[in-house]
């Protein structure tokens, strides 16, 4: 492929949902699109994704989901103004696909998955003339300000009057979410917040061995946990061979990191029965035990068993069991404490990336004119439930815009 400076084309580097739609927003437009990914397909990350069954968006009300972002609501819910949960469902339905709202508010395809949805997206990509091409790696630029290109056939250095970036963030490095790009905008003077782990699991100081070769994987529900100064969440976790995973602990895994780097560990306070209110767990708990064992009384009386009985004989001093006021008081209020989060190569998500602040309203550098920014690689984080998802749409969306806007007011060349 060659392309000179004069050429109306636009270079998309990155082939996950942010990509694409900004592909897709050039196209429709009639932008020449030129897609580089370095896997050898685009979507890698979207597909896993969908393992078990695809959660694009969620049907909360709008107000609540922006403020799913927390610190980032204003910034992300100027990618929403345009293109919101409600649109994606619309732009998904276009394509041929169903969609329906599960019981906890969650939307899916109406198969579940997400290679049919991804196959009819490529599709109308392919019919708007966007060009993909994969094992594409952006190794940056060159000092005239070319994209520079490693391909099966060597490095390429390719023209184009502007670019996106949508180059994930440092999760699930092995699909091409590696955080390479951070050093490459770094020495262009960008702004950046490092990479973490987002939506992800905790390491405690150490189980037992009984717990991790007996409990690990074990799920743990009904349960509730909170921070301090904080409501309760319910729903459940998994317990770990290092410590505690999942949805639950997702929700609450951006104010668990913030607690952790202001103090080096973090306590939460683990409730084993939230259907029960202390007083009629604690009346269960009193009636009399006769020869039944303690973890037949507990099973019986108070519904708690498995790895809920496991975490408190982990976690509650011995003496507790001895007194069943307090051992109702333990099965509602019991100190969990983790130390560190796991690896980012583990989460599901990151934080942290480019500093909006880096960006103007149509999501270009405001350091390096024609370069855009969207997706994951952007410093906002959200929590599993189809936020994430939304969020990487429509900041693609508004990126495609962004350049759009851009060109129109000059032929430039980045």
């Amino acid at each position: 492929m060659s392309l000179s400076p004069a050429t109306p084309a636009v270079a998309v580097i990155g082939g996950g949902p942010a990509g694409l739609m900004a592909a897709e927003t050039l196209a429709a437009a009639g932008i020449p699109v030129d897609l580089f990914d370095a896997m050898p397909s685009v979507g890698r990350k979207f597909l896993l994704a969908g393992v078990g069954g695809m959660n694009i968006t969620h049907a909360e009300e709008q107000a609540a989901f922006r403020r799913r972002y927390r610190e980032r609501e204003s910034g992300v819910g100027l990618w929403l103004d345009s293109f919101d949960s409600d649109a994606l469902r619309a732009w998904i339905h276009d394509l041929g696909i169903e969609t329906f709202v599960g019981t906890s508010g969650r939307v899916f395809p109406a198969d579940m998955k997400a290679a049919p949805l991804l196959r009819a997206w490529l599709h109308r990509l392919r019919d708007q003339g966007v060009r993909i091409h994969t094992r594409s790696r952006w190794l940056g630029w060159d000092a005239e300000g070319r994209l520079r290109l490693a391909t099966p056939e060597g490095e390429r250095l390719l023209q184009f009057q502007a670019c996106v970036l949508a180059l994930g963030g440092g999760s699930w490095p092995r699909l091409g979410s590696d955080g390479a790009w951070q050093a490459l905008l770094a020495e262009r003077g960008i702004t950046l917040r490092p990479l973490e782990p987002a939506n992800c699991g905790f390491e405690v100081a150490g189980w037992s061995d009984f717990l991790k070769t007996r409990h690990a994987g074990a799920p743990v529900k009904p349960a509730a946990l909170a921070l301090p100064g904080q409501p309760p969440r319910q729903g459940e976790f998994v317990l770990t061979e290092t410590g505690i995973e999942g949805s639950l602990v997702y929700a609450l895994s951006a104010e668990i990191r913030s607690a952790i780097e202001g103090a080096g560990q973090a306590t939460l306070t683990l409730d084993l029965a939230p259907q029960r209110d202390l007083a009629e767990l604690g009346r269960a708990l009193a009636k009399p035990r006769g020869s039944q064992s303690l973890a037949n009384h507990l099973r019986r009386h108070a519904g708690i068993d498995g790895a809920r009985a496991a975490l408190l004989r982990e976690l509650a001093p011995a003496e507790t069991f001895q007194d069943m006021a307090r051992l109702a008081q333990a099965c509602k209020a019991l100190p969990l404490t983790v130390v560190r989060p796991r690896p980012l190569a583990e989460a599901i998500s990151s934080a942290g990336g480019v500093h909006l602040e880096a960006l103007d309203e149509g999501l270009m550098l405001r350091q390096l004119p024609g370069v855009f920014c969207a997706g994951e690689m952007l410093d906002w984080e959200a929590p599993t439930g189809g936020y994430l998802l939304t969020a990487c749409f429509a900041s693609g969306r508004a990126a495609g815009q962004g350049v759009l806007r851009w060109l129109a007011a000059g032929d430039r060349s980045a």
